[in-house]
């Protein structure tokens, strides 16, 4: 109870001192000097949020006040250089400093003689937001420089509206910008813009009351939000704006100057305090033409947002695109050459037998540093642009750099939306792939609302999971500033976007299929077929649209992919549907039995060897009025049904499918005669609505622990044989004479269990398969390649003496000697 108690008072004290900032600045500032309603000015100020302020701070020290048409610039005033010649060249805008480092006095006292300031108390509504602001809703305290530049941004807009009307306005300097200054040192940073400014009244009535902007709304929504926990990161959603300050702070002020008044005020507010005050700024050197300068004292462990690089990295993030210039005062450096004297050295001597002194100068390159205001943001987005303007470099160019590629995109697509719902966007297919199918979210598209940065972490809600590998930039007007994932699920407005940047994708990647280089649109299913693949199972709505791009082999076109629409294209004129086989190999489906009748008529076959390639067209179902056939499953029509011999053949072999049914038991559905055999003597086929042998073995590899459920969908099977075979021949003819021959009866098994390999199919028991073929051939082997007995050789008798035959002479026996020996 007192923890919670405690954490609620420091709450209390947080939200008076926030929501007093910057709550109603912009509504109040728009309030007091919108014009009438007959104005119709071209370009109408981007619509108020509840933080509104429009006031962002440059300087927090203006060096120089240039008034009358001249812009104030900064508080460092550089000392005068001497001896650099070139500093007209290096376009100084006011000073340079160099070789120094000049800290701002942003943290300066003001002077013993200003008034002294009111005491005022925040109103009870905005002590809870601010006590939620700080303690529970930002994880993300980054995002508080792309909200108090946004609210610049709208002080700007209304100033810019206003002043076609009232061109008055604009007296005090014409200038329209942003400029933001740190000091590291010191843990400040100061948002200075030139917009429309705050009167003290507005000041009164818009700082420390929530006014009609929508907060307590939000309070609620935030309340609903927490009790059904979902994720409370609610940065960018609520328009909260300048209230973001107070996450990085310990201190703000907030300096305002209205050209409808001559006097500048001080806003200022402490962290932790239920108070704040309002003084007029009576120092000098404060003093600012006209605008808003907003000064944020960091917390300790906030103060590496000061640092210039960190700034500016944050802009380029965020508000890159921002529509008026934003600059940054940031430490440059030239380079110049200076003279070095070296020692006198004595040379030729002259006429008059003196020495001639001689002084060589040498020069050495130094680097002179000085500070000065630097442009940060771009401020045309390229999507803004007519496509005809923009050339394909230039599209690749801002790819390579939004999304940190390094090869150009195989496609690209810049397109405006009008209509019900108005949008820009640029979409990218990358050459390579980066994303696995399995990743859920990416970061490839980031979401612009009216040129500022909302995010570009999204799971489904622009694109599906199937067209996540998709690049881009997507920037609305309809949608509001701030957005949360759950405005993004529920509105309206995300929904029609996300159908026509899906359709635009598709667009895209029929453009690569269509391609005269048949390689971009190869190189695109490599890296991206089984995201389309994905699709057809995912998305049934778009089923007319990925069919097209889909690609496979077949058992006509020599290992190389085909589209449905060759295959169609392709087809025999009394052909009536595609039909495909699944396999574990390109060779496996190409030689299986199932083929063999198909390839004699000329019919091309798809051949599905990717593992998602049958769920692909099992979920499409047909394609231009023809169904996808499985040719590995029963009851296939193939169109050349001759009924009389079909039913000749039936009656002559019915006896011995009943034989062979008897034998097999339960192990299959039934035996039929096959129409779809031309050369194997049987096949085994899955019935119509279970799984073929690709998809049975699929499963089985991927299923754990209890294999129940694939004995339910595990499909009894059909025994189907060729009565053209001299097997089944032979089997029908040892059924007639001796149906209870085990011989007969063990080639049954073996037939049986063999066509299970060959169509695909696991044997149960794979030892006793190979027994049975060992026993056959050992049958077969009988009596074959046994070894000969050796013939008998003839009794050589001893001639007899009184042969008359003359005695054989013996012949010498000569050995061969080597060169240079004797014998």
């Amino acid at each position: 109870m007192l923890g919670a108690s405690r954490r609620s008072l420091c709450a209390g004290a947080a939200a008076r001192r926030h929501a007093a900032a910057f709550a109603v600045s912009g509504d109040a500032a728009a309030a007091a000097a919108s014009p009438s309603p007959s104005l119709s000015p071209s370009a109408p100020p981007r619509s108020v949020r509840m933080c509104d302020i429009d006031c962002m701070v440059t300087n927090p020290d203006p060096g120089v006040s240039r008034l009358g048409g001249k812009r104030l610039l900064s508080v460092l005033a550089a000392p005068k250089l001497n001896g650099v010649e070139s500093l007209s060249s290096l376009k100084l805008r006011e000073s340079a400093l160099v070789g120094r480092r000049y800290e701002s006095s942003a943290a300066a006292v003001d002077s013993s003689d200003a008034p002294p300031a009111e005491k005022f108390e925040y109103q009870a509504e905005v002590n809870r937001l601010m006590d939620l602001i700080v303690h529970s809703l930002y994880s993300n305290k980054e995002v508080f420089l792309r909200e108090l530049v946004s609210n610049a941004s709208d002080a700007l807009d209304k100033l810019r509206y206003l002043s076609v009307t009232d061109p008055d306005l604009l007296k005090d300097g014409p200038e329209l910008d942003i400029r933001i200054q740190t000091d590291k040192d010191n843990g400040i940073i100061t948002i200075t813009d030139s917009g429309i400014g705050m009167t003290r009244q507005e000041l009164v009535d818009s700082l420390g009351t929530i006014a009609s902007s929508g907060t307590a709304k939000f309070l609620k929504t935030l309340k609903e939000s927490q009790e059904a926990n979902v994720d409370s990161n609610l940065i960018g959603q609520f328009g909260v704006g300048f209230y973001s300050a107070f996450l990085v702070s310990d201190k703000v002020a907030v300096s305002t100057k209205s050209p409808k008044s001559e006097k500048q005020y001080v806003w200022e507010a402490e962290a932790e305090s239920n108070s704040y005050t309002i003084r007029e700024e009576k120092d000098p050197e404060k003093l600012i033409p006209r605008g808003t300068r907003l000064t944020l004292y960091l917390k300790r462990d906030d103060k590496g947002f000061a640092h210039p690089e960190r700034i500016q990295k944050l802009l380029k993030n965020y508000s890159q695109f921002v529509s008026f210039p934003i600059y940054t005062w940031q430490e440059k450096g030239f380079t110049k050459e200076v003279e070095v004297d070296e020692d006198p050295a004595e040379v030729k001597t002259g006429g008059d037998g003196e020495p001639k002194k001689e002084v060589k100068k040498k020069t050495k390159t130094v680097v002179e540093k000085y500070w000065d205001w630097e442009l940060t943001n771009e401020t045309q987005p390229i999507w803004l642009r007519t496509p005809k303007e923009v050339s394909t470099e230039e599209y690749n160019e801002f790819y390579k750099k939004t999304f940190n590629e390094y090869l150009d995109p195989l496609a690209s697509s810049h397109f405006t939306t009008e209509g019900e719902v108005e949008f820009r966007s640029i979409l990218y297919v990358p050459a390579t792939k980066k994303e696995d199918i399995t990743d859920r979210k990416t970061k490839n598209i980031r979401l612009y609302v009216k040129r500022v940065f909302i995010s570009d972490d999204f799971d489904g809600e622009l694109f599906p999971r199937y067209l996540s590998f998709v690049k881009g930039v997507v920037d609305s007007n309809d949608l509001p500033l701030n957005v949360s994932r759950e405005i993004l699920q529920e509105s309206r407005i995300v929904r029609i976007m996300r159908k026509r940047l899906v359709r635009k994708a598709f667009d895209m990647i029929l453009g690569i299929s269509c391609s005269e280089n048949r390689d971009d649109y190869e190189a695109f299913w490599e890296n991206y077929g089984k995201f389309l693949k994905l699709g057809c199972m995912e998305d049934k709505e778009n089923h007319k649209r990925i069919a097209p791009l889909l690609r496979f082999f077949s058992s006509q076109s020599n290992e190389e992919l085909i589209s449905l629409d060759e295959y169609v294209e392709s087809m025999k004129p009394e052909q009536k549907a595609i039909y495909y086989i699944a396999g574990d190999s390109l060779s496996s489906a190409k030689n299986a039995p199932f083929l063999e009748k198909l390839n004699e008529m000329g019919y091309e076959v798809l051949l599905l060897i990717d593992p998602m390639d049958e769920v692909s067209l099992t979920n499409l179902n047909s394609y231009k009025d023809k169904s996808f056939v499985d040719i590995s499953k029963e009851d296939l029509d193939l169109g050349d049904k001759n009924e009389e011999r079909e039913k000749e053949m039936k009656q002559e072999y019915s006896q011995t499918c009943d034989w062979i049914k008897k034998r097999l038991g339960e192990r299959v559905a039934r035996v039929d005669v096959s129409n779809r055999l031309s050369s194997s003597p049987c096949v085994l086929v899955a019935a119509k609505f279970g799984w073929s042998a690709n998809m049975e073995r699929l499963m089985r590899a991927q299923s754990i622990g209890d294999t129940s459920s694939l004995d339910f969908m595990r499909s009894r099977k059909v025994f189907e044989i060729n009565p053209e075979h001299e097997i089944i021949k032979r089997l029908n003819a040892a059924c007639r004479i001796n149906p209870d021959d085990p011989e007969a009866l063990k080639a049954i098994d073996i037939l049986f269990e063999t066509s299970m390999i060959s169509s695909g199919f696991t044997p149960d028991n794979p030892t006793d398969l190979s027994g049975k073929i060992y026993d056959m051939m050992s049958t077969a082997m009988a009596g074959k390649w046994a070894s000969q007995p050796q013939p008998a050789q003839p009794s050589q008798q001893p001639a007899s003496p009184s042969s008359s035959e003359p005695e054989p002479l013996e012949a010498e026996v000569v050995e061969p000697v080597e060169a240079g020996q004797q014998k």
